[in-house]
């Protein structure tokens, strides 16, 4: 039986234990890479916890997910994993739940659509780490060209978009089905049709009445008029849809804080509202959340709680959402960001989270749907195409890859 040195605390050693951490890095280059703040947490924490080390690995977002779960299978789990998703492992046995480490206060303070979006057979395993929803953007400078107001509804956006061609605006509406991020726009249009991905006891419900009409409207509203653009939105990646838009491109799309920043750099003037629905804006926004998690296999329970009760302090949780345009999600990191006048710009995102709906993170089978969506989605939208079927496609999928788990 091999025991690691840095392990030895939990067998009775020295009394010194060491987590190894591994976390996704949310920069874009060396000035804002994630190694710092986890650094300093790792350092602050250290000091208050004599006794306690913290190594940290920080991976980037294209490689993290399949690292640990190498680590996981070649029985090398981190003690603490920073990543998208945490429900196999969860489902696996492999986690301790969030009352196994966190302590009462902390526990208490997430924001509870995001604490509830963290469970897996109602107990939660998944602690969110970083949160984020999205808004429709509209360049006002094109819609004060062509007249028009910041759009409420459906036939708004669809008369807005029509106003927008007329004047020569290269994509009045960008619609990104590509792959990268299908399975995001997918479920901001299917949120403001009354629909979502499952019904209210949480089961797949993709090709339901609602979703159908939804993209039935999509089709012969937006994309058979010509009025997303000259990239078909099965071809077109979000990535590319948000650098037209910084460009002066577009007349309006869904986009999230990231967005706002990189628009605000190229000088774009640009207003954001609530997603428009079929009658009116949509109540519920879509929400996404990054999971941080802790692993049994070393068997560092007290250890982690002590670390997270660190982490999860507001100066902690403001600081990373503050470096890289992300919503906190604790209640108190939130209000103290609404009372933060510098935090201003990401006012009405803060606003949209109580309200927000995530994926179905919660169930492992995710993935794959996720993952169908991805691949599908753009072809409901194609010309001669029949949306329901293609909705048909996908649901059997995801019921399919739920029912073999």
């Amino acid at each position: 039986m091999t025991v690691t040195l840095a392990g030895c605390g939990a067998d009775g050693g020295s009394g010194d234990v060491t987590l190894k951490l591994v976390a996704a890095d949310y920069g874009t280059g060396e000035a804002d890479k994630s190694q710092t703040y986890w650094d300093g947490i790792a350092r602050s924490f250290e000091a208050s916890h004599p006794g306690i080390k913290v190594d940290v690995t920080v991976l980037p977002w294209t490689d993290v997910d399949r690292k640990v779960a190498e680590m996981v299978k070649d029985g090398k789990a981190p003690d603490i994993a920073q990543i998208g998703a945490y429900a196999d492992y969860a489902k696996a046995g492999k986690l301790y739940s969030a009352d196994q480490m966190l302590s009462i206060p902390t526990q208490a303070n997430f924001l509870p659509k995001l604490a509830e979006a963290g469970r897996v057979s109602r107990v939660q395993y998944g602690l969110p780490f970083v949160a984020s929803t999205r808004l429709l953007f509209y360049n006002k400078d094109l819609f004060s060209r062509a007249g028009l107001k910041a759009p409420q509804t459906w036939d708004d956006i669809a008369a807005d978009a029509t106003a927008l061609k007329q004047r020569g605006v290269k994509y009045p509406f960008a619609l990104p089905l590509g792959q990268e991020e299908a399975q995001a726009e997918t479920m901001m249009w299917l949120l403001s049709g009354g629909g979502g991905y499952t019904d209210d006891v949480g089961s797949y419900n993709i090709d339901s009445a609602e979703n159908v009409q939804t993209f039935d409207w999509l089709k012969s509203n937006l994309v058979d008029k010509g009025l997303v653009g000259p990239v078909a939105p099965g071809k077109l990646d979000r990535a590319k849809a948000f650098a037209a838009f910084t460009k002066g491109d577009v007349g309006m799309l869904n986009g999230h804080p990231t967005l706002m920043e990189e628009a605000q750099k190229q000088g774009v003037n640009f207003g954001m509202v609530q997603l428009p629905g079929a009658d009116g804006p949509t109540k519920a926004s879509m929400g996404v959340a990054d999971w941080i998690m802790g692993f049994k296999q070393n068997g560092h329970r007290v250890e982690m709680g002590k670390f997270f009760d660190f982490m999860f302090s507001d100066k902690n949780v403001i600081e990373f959402a503050d470096k890289y345009d992300l919503l906190p999600v604790t209640d108190s990191a939130s209000a103290a960001m609404e009372d933060d006048p510098k935090s201003k710009p990401l006012h009405q995102f803060l606003a949209a989270l109580p309200d927000a709906e995530f994926y179905p993170v919660g169930k492992t089978s995710w993935a794959q749907a996720s993952e169908s969506i991805k691949e599908n989605i753009g072809r409901a939208v194609e010309p001669g195409a029949n949306p329901q079927s293609v909705l048909q496609h996908i649901a059997q999928e995801a019921t399919a890859a739920e029912s073999a788990e």
